[in-house]
């Protein structure tokens, strides 16, 4: 079990690599801030996050009310 809590770390940092080399590149990119908040540093990778976590939450809220019985369909 130790091989996959390491492949699970490596993948993880590897993620947090990506993201805070997107973060640093932002400024280098050109982007136009079109509503003043979204002209901050890393704006865009916390929305994305947060747009995610929001979509997950949804998800899990529209599963409590559509799942069914495992006989359901039998």
């Amino acid at each position: 079990m130790s091989g996959l809590n390491q492949t699970v770390k490596r993948l993880a940092g590897a993620g947090i690599g990506v993201l805070i080399l997107s973060v640093a590149a932002e400024p280098f990119a050109g982007v136009t801030a079109h509503a003043g908040i979204d002209g901050w540093l890393g704006f865009h990778a916390v929305f994305g996050f947060a747009a995610c976590v929001v979509m997950v939450l949804v998800a899990r809220l529209l599963g409590f009310f559509l799942k069914r019985e495992d006989g359901y369909y039998d």
